[in-house]
């Protein structure tokens, strides 16, 4: 078989008296990005794609965490710094086996009162904070008949270690990057039964918090060793595999919600896997990424200047962040999970993921796909 490359560019094969022409460039390009999976995959643990089988579901419902304006050129790279209006979902999920209710962030507080005074003066009037017109644990109540008392556990889910500079994140959090306060604050005048779980590290990196340091962001009254109010602790369980994730923990026992290890975004940063009653898998995706765009590929994370002259990004550790998001694509093109991000849209705005859609309700989801490609408040 005569291989011939001519001066276009073109490969020509003749074989058995055909002759066939390819796109020499075509077929580099297909070698580059066929080696370039090859590394991805040497360096994807070798695990099972499958999901652990299990009867046990949770009824999930999507709620109106709020929302906060940001920057697309902090987001994607390339992008211009265009505002944009950045929607924060709430999650609550209710074991009707074991009559357990969880609720999974909380979103924005009504009055910025309700953080550290860091919060105040960093974030609140610069991301034009926008709480819920109707709070969460109302929300709960009117789409479920459940009782604020009744829930028993609220994750927060991001896990913090001694592993990153303290000095560098304070530089990055006064550039408006993501502000984690408006996934957590106090649970105990909103769900006065209720136990805060945090991650692995999380004491130690965020003791003591604002009520000994008033220039901390860090919540003193879940880490102050003596001024405490909050009842939390930290996720402390069997850590085992689960799909394309090394370390995943079985929060209820009956294999229904997985809480999952997660980093790149914060380091151990937290999603988490919800069975449905119909079989179905919601894959909660959290900050892993901050858009649907940023999962499929079609843009790529933005790095930016700090003050001190180190380049920052919403992610604090990029490649950690790129290896979650080829676990998620895997675990979804693979296993068929639907995945929902903590801020996204997209599948609101298109409506053609009905699994996702059965989160929200019918008139929310019509508010959303009126309201959120114009980015107003909802």
């Amino acid at each position: 078989m005569p291989l011939k490359l001519q001066a276009s560019g073109v490969l020509s094969l003749s074989t058995r008296g055909r002759r066939f022409l390819f796109d020499f460039n075509f077929i580099l390009l297909f070698h580059l990005y066929q080696s370039s999976v090859e590394i991805i995959c040497r360096h994807m643990p070798t695990m099972s794609s499958s999901i652990p089988e299990t009867d046990g579901y949770v009824k999930l419902s999507l709620l109106d965490g709020g929302s906060m304006t940001g920057s697309m050129s902090m987001m994607h790279a390339g992008s211009p710094p265009d505002q944009f209006r950045l929607y924060d979902w709430v999650f609550y999920a209710y074991n009707p086996k074991q009559d357990r209710h969880l609720v999974w962030d909380l979103g924005m507080a009504a009055s910025k009162d309700e953080y550290p005074p860091f919060v105040h003066e960093v974030y609140w009037e610069k991301l034009k904070v926008t709480a819920p017109s109707e709070p969460v644990h109302q929300q709960i109540t009117r789409r479920h008949a459940a009782l604020p008392s009744q829930v028993d556990a609220v994750v927060f889910r991001y896990i913090y270690t001694l592993a990153h500079d303290p000095r560098k994140y304070q530089e990055l959090m006064k550039i408006k990057s993501h502000a984690h306060f408006d996934h957590c604050r106090p649970i105990r005048d909103i769900f006065p039964n209720a136990t805060g779980y945090f991650g692995p590290g999380t004491k130690e990196f965020c003791s003591p918090g604002h009520l000994e340091d008033p220039s901390s962001q860090w919540d003193g009254r879940f880490f102050d060793p003596i001024n405490s109010t909050e009842r939390w602790e930290t996720l402390d369980g069997s850590w085992k595999p689960f799909g394309y994730f090394e370390k995943a923990m079985d929060f209820f026992g009956d294999g229904s919600f997985w809480i999952i290890q997660a980093p790149g975004h914060m380091p151990g940063n937290l999603c988490a896997c919800a069975r449905l009653e119909t079989g179905e898998w919601i894959l909660l995706g959290s900050d892993c990424c901050h858009s649907r765009s940023l999962l499929d590929g079609t843009h790529d994370f933005a790095e930016f200047s700090l003050p001190d002259g180190s380049r920052g990004c919403l992610h604090m550790d990029l490649p950690a962040a790129k290896d979650t998001i080829a676990r998620l694509k895997a675990m979804e093109s693979d296993t068929g999970v639907h995945i929902a991000l903590a801020h996204d849209v997209s599948w609101m705005i298109s409506g053609d993921n009905l699994a996702l859609a059965s989160l929200v309700e019918p008139e929310f989801l019509y508010k959303a796909q009126r309201m959120c490609p114009q980015n107003a408040i909802l």
